[in-house]
């Protein structure tokens, strides 16, 4: 994991390497694993060239602190017994940033770019970070928008971070994040890891919630 170190400018993106980002990448290399960290910084990458490409200002420190802290919350230094695992995620980056003196408007708009990195169909219409964030992840995940990747841009970012069998290793890594709390996932696209991962899974429904909801008619 030296590249970073190393290497500041990769696909035509400067990795910010700023006291905050130093800061916080010290914690993803202490606190997380290879795996997520290579996720990270490739989901940095995919979302900053997001960014050249559609023309959105956007901070660069902050895209990068998100994009650092995003998964954060799947580690047992950082996980909670009862929040979604995006929320354990933004509450440690705000503290982190809070910790810098950093304003109340941007400790927000870094818990709302790592809290709704996973909610589809409102994430994309929030500020340019926010955005960015979703749009980052979408790629590295699903390949959402991987038409828009260059071939020498992809083969790069991947030398640098490789994907280490990502497709096979991302949804147990996921569900390793929430196994012990998997009613945070009711309502989110986390419950599809739940199903993969356990046999009969039982998901809650909305339908079953309010007809069984204590109001009399």
């Amino acid at each position: 994991m030296s590249q970073l170190l190393t290497q500041h400018t990769i696909a035509g993106i400067n990795i910010p390497d700023s006291k905050i980002a130093k800061e916080a990448t010290d914690l993803l290399l202490t606190h997380g694993t290879e795996f997520i960290y290579n996720h990270s910084l490739r989901v940095f990458l995919f979302s900053s060239l997001n960014g050249q490409r559609t023309g959105l200002k956007y901070d660069p420190e902050l895209l990068y602190v998100s994009a650092i802290f995003h998964d954060l919350g799947l580690t047992k230094h950082y996980s909670s017994p009862d929040k979604r695992f995006e929320v354990d995620g933004a509450n440690a980056a705000r503290e982190f940033l809070k910790g810098h003196g950093l304003p109340p408007a941007t400790l927000q708009l870094v818990w709302d770019t790592i809290a709704l990195h996973t909610t589809i169909g409102i994430a994309e219409y929030k500020e340019p970070e926010v955005a960015l964030m979703y749009s980052g992840v979408g790629l590295d995940v699903m390949g959402e928008g991987y038409e828009h990747l260059s071939d020498a841009n992809r083969e790069e970012i991947i030398a640098a971070f490789p994907r280490n069998d990502f497709k096979k290793n991302i949804i147990p890594t996921f569900f390793s994040g929430f196994s012990h709390k998997t009613d945070t996932t009711f309502g989110n696209i986390k419950a599809d890891v739940c199903a993969f991962m356990i046999p009969n899974f039982q998901r809650k429904d909305f339908c079953d919630l309010i007809l069984s909801s204590p109001w009399s008619e």
